[in-house]
């Protein structure tokens, strides 16, 4: 679009109204800044050495005690119109009356607090269901304005000082005043903005600082990333001053030399009316002693000096030793400012198609975060911070993605301090104007735009050893706009990579960084001569219940040398903290729950390893152990050998000791601990002897119990955000194989029994009792009650107590709840006909075998084309075999798969206990259970659900051995297989996680629960996948095939 063009549509619109003659700023996207401050990098400068001295960690935050700092947070006079022609004229002057407006947090949003409505948009712009898009146009209409105003007193000692105004992020833009006069403005809403206020205030005296931000603004254009689009300030905001003669930037490069052992600093200075000035640099080791120093009388405005450092301690996310650098400016011998910079030695490259942290080809065990809090929306405290890194060190995460946009810059010295890697990204998504000619990577309107939004990621963040990686953006395709960007970003920082996943494996990229590639694409790629290494920039796609297949992508990692991992989409649930409309429960917000008619996408936002509050979902689990760094391998049970192998890079395993366990049939044994005899060098293995083992091995040889050896490491000191004892990696061998029981066996015990005395009774034959509505099996106190209209159990009672609740039955079970990945491959639909197929009876009959009844019943089904049988044969002892056999027709046109295949039935409510043999402790499924350990679980139903924030599947157990479903006295049922089961036992039924077909609005906390307990009692289920969410299915050996199935399972009084 032309500017005349642009001009007459912004007349036609009349988005300009009365300035329609001129273009505001904020509609001109070659016009993002008006007197904002040159971007440097993140610092604050001290008065004393002494202050500069302090901890320079965030959580100290050392420039409150700094008398040239001003926090100006709080609550600031507001006033909120919905749209932008309607804001108040003259607002920011000094006389203007605010008696009447409300009041806003600094930092805080808008919509948090009461004005306006909470969007979620995936893609397409938060202005989508108002009006088409159309760069860079940018409507009235709808474009919500927030005008502030607030007083502040300004330390008298400021006078003759050079004083600035930080606001650290404000979305979409912002125009300050200061005392009546117009400062300056200033777009990217994920960068601080800074301005030079000093000719504006009265040091002294009262100030006014008026600032106004709209919703939208041209540069909105370049901010349609996936999360929620709120408004308003977030991050630190404050004023601060300077002397007149000061440093201006700091560009700290490390470098390792003579292999990787010595280290390097080159440090570039530049100021600002400092000639004749002395500037001096320090290098402090980390107990405050000089390392090496340069000092130089300034000639210019420009300074360079290089430190190095003998076989200096490395930084690494395995080892994130910090230095700190002290850049001073003298006049003569009085101190003028003092600005330190925490730095660590590495060095970044790529070579031989891998990418290199100080020599090694690290993996990298990433999560792509985005900066929420369910409080506060953008608003997120250093704790909370802190808190997501602890969870990832918790989880064995050690990198992360700024998805997609620069974060809070304490985030990075979280990173540097306690060691996760980085992918900077720069605020760049225009995922709305898809990626071909429409891209604005094409228009040359939003060239410069590019530029600038690199300039504010790569000139503020430069010094963070954390950073590995720069990334120009996002899902914004692909051309001249991100070519020049590519090329600005190497011609400032040639220490790093810089990658952009658009520019696939051809464009200006350093690493091939593709979206949610599949296993076959990612090996084909490493079987190729390809330069790049690959790290997926986002992949396996956690959408509620997921993270299926996830071993089979690091299968691939740790095989392939040039396959390095990638970050997972995402870390965070995104959902915010609400309070259910049906039971007053709290829950988890999402888009769409705000508002009428908004645009949304629902519950898309919703993807995180953990859930919004930061506790695990249960899928976090498969991901920690995947993304574990201590590896065994059973070498000799019997001579008790295990090889070890350290995957750290950098790390040897002196933190460390090894506990295992001996399990019988899920019972804890045998406990034995020891400690390796010298640390384990990175990337090394080494073979230990466990002398409990085989001292046990050697007593049991004529057992038949099933035997596992659990091996978990230990920490055995505190460390950062991680406490001494806790488990860091763990692992699960099979020692002797579980004795299954068969059909045969029950009825063989059975005839044994007949007439012989056991726990003080006798056994006698089963009864039938033939009615032509029914027909009952009874045995030692237990019945057994057939419905013959429908062949299906109706109840089982045991001495006189049911143990079904009333109305319902014992029926084949073909489905579970759609998961979110299900309903992105339309498995809802697509494989609709087993949710609830029509079984029609075709036989029913009863026969004596020896002391024993069998019950057969068959049925047909018609959509989808199969026919089941149904097999019961209850023994003297009132046990009952239950097998189902279920034929699909080869030859049927369709042949959709089922998500379960197994049995259901009601139990009454009180039957609330669990005790079971099987994978646990957390959920878990054919796809996603090496997580969990085989062994015995005492739980509660209420426990089984997990509360996604949209409702879905939950709380399947895989590898079953046997459950008891019990009451608080311990009576009820057991039921075991002749294989291993699924088993599922819940306060809420299918129906209740998938209503309909359709993806309703609806949450966990909706739900109300059942006055029985739902169990499934199964033989498998479908897979959770976790490729993506929007089409992809499990891998093939984790799908459901449409084929013969058949199991046998057992229902066993506990008395």
């Amino acid at each position: 679009m032309n500017l005349r063009h642009f001009l007459l549509s912004i007349l036609t619109t009349g988005a300009l109204g009365v300035q329609a003659q001129k273009m505001p700023e904020w509609c001109d996207p070659n016009v993002n800044e008006i007197n904002r401050k040159t971007d440097v990098a993140n610092y604050f400068a001290f008065e004393s050495k002494e202050l500069a001295n302090l901890s320079q960690s965030p959580s100290a935050n050392p420039k409150e005690k700094s008398s040239r700092y001003m926090s100006i947070e709080g609550q600031w006079k507001f006033h909120w119109v919905e749209s932008a022609n309607e804001r108040p004229e003259g607002f920011f002057t000094m006389n203007y009356d605010d008696s009447k407006w409300g009041t806003m947090p600094v930092p805080g949003i808008w919509e948090l607090n009461g004005y306006g409505d909470a969007i979620y948009v995936n893609n397409g712009y938060a202005w989508r269901s108002d009006w088409h898009a159309d760069p860079p146009m940018v409507k009235d209409k709808g474009n919500h304005v927030g005008s502030y105003r607030r007083t502040f007193t300004i330390p008298a000692e400021w006078k003759n000082d050079k004083v600035y105004i930080h606001i650290g992020s404000a979305t979409s833009n912002i125009t300050v005043y200061v005392n009546g006069k117009y400062v300056g403005y200033s777009e990217d809403s994920k960068v601080a903005a800074e301005f030079d206020i000093t000719k504006y205030i009265k040091p002294g005296k009262e100030n006014l600082i008026a600032m106004q931000i709209m919703r939208w603004c041209d540069g909105s254009w370049n901010e349609d990333q996936d999360f929620w689009r709120f408004c308003g300030i977030a991050r630190e905001s404050y004023l601060y001053a300077r002397p007149q003669s000061h440093i201006d930037d700091v560009f700290i490069t490390p470098d390792l030399t003579n292999n990787y052992t010595d280290g390097s600093l080159n440090v570039k200075i530049s100021t600002e009316n400092a000639k004749g000035k002395r500037v001096e640099v320090e290098l402090l080791g980390q107990t405050g002693n000089v390392i090496a120093s340069y000092a130089e009388t300034l000639r210019g405005d420009q300074a360079e000096a290089t430190l190095t450092a003998k076989n200096p301690l490395k930084w690494t996310a395995e080892t994130p030793n910090l230095y700190k650098v002290l850049v001073s400016l003298y006049d003569g011998d009085k101190l003028i400012e003092s600005i330190p910079q925490r730095v660590g030695f590495r060095k970044v490259e790529i070579k031989n198609q891998q990418l290199l942290v100080n020599g090694q080809p690290v993996l990298i065990k990433g999560v792509n975060r985005h900066e929420l809090d369910p409080d506060g929306g953008y608003v997120v405290s250093v704790e909370r911070m802190i808190q997501d890194i602890q969870v990832m060190k918790q989880l064995n995460v050690n990198a992360v993605r700024t998805c997609h946009y620069p974060d809070d810059p304490r985030w990075y010295e979280l990173c540097d301090e306690y060691g996760i890697y980085v992918t900077a990204e720069s605020n760049i998504e225009s995922h709305g104007m898809g990626y071909g000619d429409r891209s604005l990577s094409k228009n040359p309107l939003f060239h410069d735009m590019h530029i600038e939004r690199q300039r504010h990621n790569i000139y503020v963040l430069k010094n963070h050893p954390s950073i590995i990686v720069w990334s120009l953006g996002n899902e914004a395709g692909y051309g001249k706009n991100f070519e020049d960007a590519y090329d600005f970003v190497k011609a400032y920082d040639p220490s790093r990579p810089c990658q952009y996943e658009q520019a696939g494996n051809w464009g200006k990229t350093d690493i091939y960084c593709p979206m949610y590639a599949d296993y076959g694409h990612c090996e084909r790629y490493c079987g190729e001569n390809n330069a790049r290494p690959l790290i997926q920039c986002e992949y396996a796609h956690t959408m509620g219940n997921s993270a299926g297949g996830f071993k089979e992508y690091w299968d691939l990692v740790r095989r392939l040398p040039n396959y390095q991992g990638g970050y997972i989409w995402d870390f965070i649930d995104q959902g915010l903290r609400g309070k259910s409309k049906v039971t007053g429960k709290p829950i988890w917000t999402y888009g769409g729950d705000y508002g009428r008619f908004p645009a949304s996408d629902n519950n898309f936002n919703c993807n995180g390893v953990i859930n919004p509050d930061r506790e695990l979902n249960p899928h976090a689990y498969e991901i920690q152990y995947y993304y574990q760094s201590i590896w065994t391998e059973l070498i000799d049970a019997q001579a008790g050998k295990i090889e070890v192998f350290n995957e750290n890079f950098f790390r040897a395993l002196d933190y460390v000791e090894l506990n295992y366990d001996i399990l019988e049939n899920g019972e804890i044994v045998y406990r034995g601990k020891m400690n390796l005899s010298s640390p384990l060098a990175p990337h090394a293995k080494t073979t230990l002897t466990l002398n409990g083992l085989v001292r046990y091995l050697a007593e049991k040889q004529q057992d038949n119990k099933e035997l596992m050896l659990n091996i978990n490491w230990i920490l055995t000191h505190d460390e950062p955000l991680l406490k001494k004892g806790e488990t860091i990696a763990h692992q699960q061998f099979e020692l002797r194989p579980y004795n299954f029981p068969t059909a045969d066996t029950y009825t063989a015990q059975a005839v044994e029994l007949v007439g012989k005395k056991g726990k003080g009774m006798s056994y006698n034959a089963v009864k039938l009792d033939d009615r032509s509505a029914y027909a009952v099996l009874s045995a030692n106190g237990v019945k057994v009650t057939f419905n013959k209209h429908n062949g299906f159990i109706s109840y089982i009672d045991v001495d006189g107590t049911p143990m079904m609740h009333e109305g319902s039955q014992l029926t084949p079970n073909f489905w579970r709840a759609a998961t979110d990945n299900d309903f992105g491959a339309g498995m809802q639909n697509r494989l609709s006909a087993w949710q609830n197929p029509r079984l029609n009876l075709k036989s029913f009959k009863t026969e004596q075998e020896g002391s024993n009844y069998v019950v057969t019943a068959e049925y047909e089904l018609r959509q989808p084309d199969a026919s089941v049988r149904l097999t019961y044969i209850m023994n003297n002892q009132g046990l009952l075999v239950v097998k189902q056999d279920l034929t699909v027709n080869p030859e049927a046109q369709e042949k959709p798969q089922p998500l379960r295949f197994g049995m259901q039935m009601q139990m009454p409510k009180e039957y609330s206990q669990i005790e079971y043999y099987g994978k646990g402790p957390h959920e878990n499924y054919i796809d996603r259970n090496n997580s969990q350990h085989l062994g015995l679980w005492k739980q509660t139903v209420a426990e089984q659900y997990w509360g996604y924030v949209r409702p879905q599947e939950s709380g399947t157990k895989t590898a079953v051995r046997f459950w008891k479903q019990i009451n608080s006295a311990g009576k009820g049922l057991r039921f075991e297989g002749t294989e291993p089961l699924e088993m599922q036992a819940l306060n809420y039924t299918v129906e209740d996680l998938q209503p309909s077909r359709q993806k309703q609005q609806f949450h966990s906390g909706d739900l109300i629960e059942r006055p029985f307990t739902d169990l499934h009692i199964s033989h498998r289920s479908m897979g959770v996948g976790c490729v993506n969410s929007w089409g992809a299915w499990p891998r093939k050996e984790y799908q459901m095939e449409y084929k013969d199935y058949s199991y046998t399972f057992a229902i066993i009084p506990v008395r």
